[in-house]
């Protein structure tokens, strides 16, 4: 039974996924430039462990940021000649960046068949983050989902109407093929991905604005990122995902997913901090688990890290505040507080916790509403 609903899950993404091949173009531009800035995100319930064609093991919600953006301009110029080769320069930060280029490489394979027009032209890429790359910021998800819509501003240049809606969905799904966690940072302030029951519409092929009522406190949460570590992980986002296939805990971890996406529901909707914050910080502490259980394990908190939560979790206790904190694939903290509570709880964070901050550094951020046309 088991191998038949996997069958025909298979079938029914892959006759979705022909809805973005496009028909034909109404004419192929010579050359222009092209530039956005799309945000990162904050997943409240997490997403860890996909299958084949980045399609998530577990459903996922997440924060759109507003200040940890990605700038993406892309220069394109038709070729004189035709070839099958993808052809591109990058530039990161205003240097050229060849270690970069096969993850770019991989991404232009997996989306010329909903892009044709990508080996007719050479492109020069230039990118740069608000922040510190391969952190625990999810730099994946701004930097592919600001090149995804570089790409789908060209195709909608060269079509004769593309709504705001299917652009949306389609970059989605592009820049999903990038970095999955990237589908989440189109739109905001909140996105789901991953087919589940408790939400409709939901889909593993791209991420959609959550459509239910949220209460207005969960409207203007801050996010001051902690950046513990600013330095490469020592294992990859993507290779801890590949972890998950045989993990001992895999199973639970799924259906655990599936169901603190059904008790947001009321939480977000009746604006019950309180569970809000137990459900976010077992999220966190739950993805850091399955790495450390896994075979091979690996830990990517640092012994700051565990401070700031140890401080987080008294602060809360004597102030009777709604702070708290997740995680993402890193050692870094985002402390998460409504607005009505920032003059309590700046000063702790300031006082307190920037002292275990690598150099004292820290972000600043808050929820935002997506990307954004340079």
């Amino acid at each position: 039974m088991i191998a038949l609903k996997t069958i025909f899950a298979q079938i029914e993404n892959s006759m979705s996924e022909k809805e973005f091949i496009p028909a034909s173009y109404t004419t192929l531009k010579e050359e222009g430039t092209v530039a956005y800035s799309s945000p990162s995100n904050i997943a409240l319930v997490k997403y860890w462990g996909k299958r084949e064609n980045q399609i998530p093991a577990n459903p996922s919600i997440s924060f759109t940021l507003a200040a940890c953006t990605t700038k993406t301009s892309v220069q394109y110029k038709k070729k004189d000649k035709k070839s099958d080769e993808f052809s591109f320069d990058l530039l990161f930060e205003g240097e050229p960046k060849e270690e970069f280029k096969p993850k770019i490489n991989t991404f232009l394979k997996r989306i010329e068949a909903y892009l044709p027009f990508l080996k007719e032209y050479h492109f020069v890429i230039n990118t740069s983050n608000s922040f510190p790359h391969s952190s625990g910021i999810a730099s994946s998800a701004s930097g592919m989902s600001a090149l995804a819509l570089c790409f789908m501003e060209m195709e909608r240049s060269f079509s004769e109407s593309i709504s705001d809606e299917d652009f949306n969905r389609k970059v989605s799904f592009l820049s999903r093929l990038g970095s999955g966690s990237a589908c989440r940072s189109i739109e905001g302030p909140l996105v789901q991905w991953g087919e589940t029951a408790s939400i409709e519409g939901s889909s593993n092929l791209f991420g959609i604005k959550y459509p239910y009522a949220v209460h207005e406190v969960f409207s203007n949460f801050h996010d001051t990122i902690l950046l513990v570590d600013k330095g490469e992980k020592q294992v990859s986002s993507t290779v801890g995902h590949e972890l998950m296939h045989g993990h001992p805990f895999a199973t639970q971890r799924f259906d655990q997913a599936h169901s603190n996406l059904e008790k947001l529901k009321s939480v977000l909707s009746k604006g019950d901090l309180k569970t809000f914050i137990s459900i976010v910080e077992s999220e966190a502490l739950t993805l850091h688990a399955m790495m450390m259980t896994s075979n091979p394990y690996f830990i990517l908190m640092k012994p700051n890290t565990l401070s700031i939560i140890n401080e987080i979790w008294k602060f809360r206790q004597e102030s009777n505040t709604h702070v708290c904190f997740t995680l993402d694939a890193g050692a870094n903290v985002h402390v998460l507080y409504p607005e009505y509570e920032k003059d309590i709880v700046f000063p702790f964070i300031k006082e307190k916790l920037v002292p275990f901050c690598q150099n004292g550094q820290y972000i600043c951020d808050r929820i935002g509403l997506g990307a954004k046309k340079l």
